[in-house]
C-alpha cells in the first residue's frame, strides 16, 4: 500500500510541473510520469499477493470492515486494497501462578475461591486453547486481537471460582479433584466454543490449603501411619502365639503317640541298634550293655 501512495504521489509531481517553469522539473517530468506507474504497479503487486505463516490464518479487513473469507497459510492473492490481520491458531497457554513471573501476569496470580465450608483455597493452573480458523473474523471483529485478556482470563477464572463452591477445601485437595476438573472443563469449553476457542486442557498444577487445613490432614496421615503400624505389630504377635501353639499341639500329639505305642520289647531293639552302631564307630573305645541281671556288661573294643 505504502508503494502505491508514493506512486501517486510521483505522478502528481509530474502533473503539476506542466505549469513551472522550473527546468529541472521539467526534464525530471517523464522519468517521475513513468517511474510513478512503476511504483505503483509494483505497490500493486506487492499488496496483491500476502504470505500467511504456518500456524497462522488472515484475517481481511477493507475499510474497516471485516470480510468473512479466511487467508490460509501460504501465498494468497488478494484485493490490494485489503489490510491482512494474521491470527494465531496453534495451541496457546495462560498460566495463572502464585509465583513470581511464572505466569502471564506479573506477581502472585493464583486463583483464590471460596470452598463450601467458607475456607480460602488458591489454585494454580494453566489454560491450553486455540482459535478455531474460521472464527477468527468474528473474534476480530467482536473482541479483538486481544482475546486472551478479554476472554481466556476471564472466564476460567469465573468458572473456577463458580464451582469451586460445591466443595469443600479437603476434597478439592484429594478425593473430589478429579471431578471438579471434569466440571470446570465442561463450562469454560462451553463458554470457549461460544466466543470461537477451543479448550484443549486444563492443567492444575497446585491445590493450596489452608495452613490450619494442612496441619490437621498431616496429623490424620500421621496417626493412620501409626494405627497401621500397631496393627502390623498386633498381627505379627498372633502369628507368634498361632506358631507356638502349633509347636506345642505337635510335642503333646508326639508324646502322646510314644507313651501309647511303645512297649518293653521295642526299647530294648532300639537299645540294641544303638549299642551296636556305637561299637560300630570308629571313635567308640568301650561300650556298656546292661546285663540280665541287672549287671553291666563292659566290653573293650580296643
Amino acid at each position: 500500500m505504502t508503494l502505491i501512495i508514493i506512486g501517486f504521489i510521483a505522478l502528481l509531481v509530474a502533473l503539476g510541473s506542466k505549469n513551472t517553469n522550473d527546468l529541472i522539473l521539467i526534464k525530471a517530468r517523464p522519468y517521475l510520469r513513468y517511474g510513478g506507474f512503476i511504483i505503483i504497479f509494483a505497490g500493486v503487486i506487492s499488496s496483491s499477493i500476502k504470505q500467511i505463516d504456518a500456524g497462522e490464518v488472515g484475517v481481511q479487513t477493507l475499510f474497516g470492515k471485516v470480510q468473512s473469507q479466511v487467508l490460509g497459510s501460504g501465498l494468497n492473492i488478494i484485493d490490494p486494497l485489503v489490510e491482512v490481520h494474521p491470527f494465531v491458531i496453534k495451541t496457546q497457554n495462560y498460566t495463572m501462578s502464585a509465583v513470581h513471573d511464572e505466569g502471564d501476569k506479573v506477581g502472585d496470580d493464583a486463583i483464590r475461591v471460596l470452598s463450601s465450608d467458607g475456607l480460602e483455597v488458591i489454585i494454580d493452573l494453566t489454560v491450553l486453547y486455540r482459535v478455531l480458523p474460521d472464527q477468527a473474523p468474528n473474534i476480530y471483529r467482536e473482541i479483538g486481537e486481544d482475546y486472551k485478556n478479554v476472554v481466556v482470563r476471564p472466564i476460567t477464572r469465573t468458572k473456577i471460582r463458580d464451582n469451586a463452591v460445591y466443595y469443600d477445601a479437603v476434597s478439592l485437595y484429594s478425593t473430589k479433584r478429579t471431578e471438579f476438573y471434569s466440571r470446570i472443563f465442561k463450562d469454560i469449553e462451553t463458554d470457549f466454543k461460544s466466543r470461537g476457542l477451543f479448550l484443549e486442557q486444563i492443567l492444575i498444577r497446585n491445590i493450596d490449603l489452608p495452613k490450619s487445613v494442612k496441619a490437621s490432614i498431616e496429623s490424620k496421615i500421621n496417626a493412620e501411619q501409626e494405627a497401621q503400624k500397631m496393627q502390623f505389630v498386633l498381627q505379627k504377635e498372633s502369628q507368634e502365639a498361632e506358631r507356638k501353639r502349633i509347636e506345642a499341639q505337635g510335642i503333646a500329639d508326639y508324646q502322646r503317640i510314644i507313651a501309647t505305642n511303645l512297649t518293653d520289647k521295642q526299647l530294648q531293639y532300639e537299645q540294641i541298634k544303638a549299642n551296636l552302631a556305637l561299637a560300630s564307630s570308629s571313635n567308640a573305645k568301650v561300650v556298656v550293655i546292661g546285663g540280665s541281671g541287672k549287671m553291666p556288661l563292659m566290653i573293650d573294643t580296643k
